[in-house]
């Protein structure tokens, strides 16, 4: 499957911004979803992760009740609603699929076989 990130840009910090990640060329709905983010000199970071079918998600304790991640099938499109931001999450946001049941190891990044190309997140304080 190949995917493609988009809407991240330059907040002030308690703002919000949509990701969305546009899947193309597989059958999204066979695909567990992630989302990770890289700030510069760091190594990439697990967010959040949903299942195939939507109906479990994991969240990074950093993010949780601040994140949400969701999905919609029939557009074969995933999102990551951030709430609250702050100038920490600032990053590289990149989403990530793979066909296989979110039970260990998702919050690997070789855990996934599929990545999107990355938006930038600029929250400023």
């Amino acid at each position: 499957v190949q995917l493609q990130a988009s809407g991240g840009g330059l907040v002030q910090a308690g703002g919000s911004l949509r990701l969305s990640c546009a899947a193309s060329g597989r059958t999204f709905s066979n695909y567990a979803m992630g989302w990770f983010r890289q700030a510069p000199g760091k190594e990439r970071e697990f967010v959040a992760v949903m299942s195939s079918s939507g109906s479990t998600m994991y969240y990074t304790d950093s993010v949780k009740g601040r994140f949400t991640i969701s999905r919609d099938n029939a557009k074969n499109t995933g999102y990551l609603q951030m709430n609250s931001l702050s100038p920490e999450d600032t990053a590289v946001y990149y989403c990530a699929a793979v066909q296989r049941p979110i039970l260990t190891g998702y919050a690997r990044p070789d855990f996934f076989t599929s990545w999107g190309q990355g938006t930038q997140v600029t929250v400023s304080s």
